[in-house]
């Protein structure tokens, strides 16, 4: 297809390319002025009991706590998770991500440490739901230790090492902008040339179905 018929076929389907020119400008608007958002975090670590031998329990921790950590965020993960978590009233999108806090050169996961993170349309909201996560946590690991019989001297505890707080999320809006129109450009042109050619090939058969009628022919008496 030359341009030229590209430019015919634009011009045929007009309404197409109108179309297509506000679904692009209401995206450009949220581009430019989106709904707020905020993502809350906070990171926790499991702890050790404190022993006469590591009387700092940040000291000792070990590979295993990381395993018990990042068994309970599976159980967390799980459909029965989930809903534990929707009951305590955690709403929205949440993340519990096993992080490193270690040397780039230490394995992953050695260290038990837990980042918790959560988005929401306002600050505070972000920050509750962080901290519903946190305590639905320690009440896993709690639970965990409960069922196996540990002692309530030697068990490992949650620990909040950073806060919980909540940051606004800081999008590109040059890039988003550029997005928004190279799609809505592309989305206009192609649904323009498509429904043109459909609509051409529905003409021809329409024509074909049309047969003209015969003349009567006149009979001699």
């Amino acid at each position: 297809m030359s341009p030229g018929n590209v430019a015919d076929a634009l011009l045929r389907r007009w309404y197409v390319v109108v179309v297509a020119l506000l679904l692009t400008a209401a995206g450009a608007y949220q581009v430019v002025r989106p709904e707020p958002r905020y993502t809350g975090s906070a990171v926790v670590v499991l702890k050790p009991p404190v022993t006469r031998n590591q009387p700092n329990q940040l000291t000792n921790l070990q590979p295993p706590l990381a395993a018990v950590s990042y068994a309970v965020v599976r159980q967390l993960r799980s459909p029965s998770g989930k809903d534990e978590l929707r009951a305590a009233g955690v709403r929205g999108d949440y993340q519990l991500v096993p992080r490193n806090s270690g040397t780039s050169a230490m394995p992953q996961y050695l260290i038990p440490s837990l980042q918790v993170q959560s988005q929401a349309s306002d600050r505070d909201t972000a920050v509750a739901t962080v901290r519903r996560v946190i305590d639905v946590y320690g009440a896993h690991v709690e639970r965990l230790q409960t069922a196996q019989g540990v002692p309530a001297g030697a068990r490992i505890t949650p620990s909040v090492l950073t806060s919980p707080s909540a940051a606004p999320v800081q999008g590109d809006r040059v890039r988003g902008l550029a997005g928004t129109a190279l799609l809505g450009t592309a989305g206009g042109v192609l649904g323009a040339l498509w429904l043109d050619r459909l609509l051409a090939g529905r003409r021809p058969a329409a024509a074909h179905g049309r047969r003209p009628h015969a003349a009567p022919v006149a009979t001699a008496h």
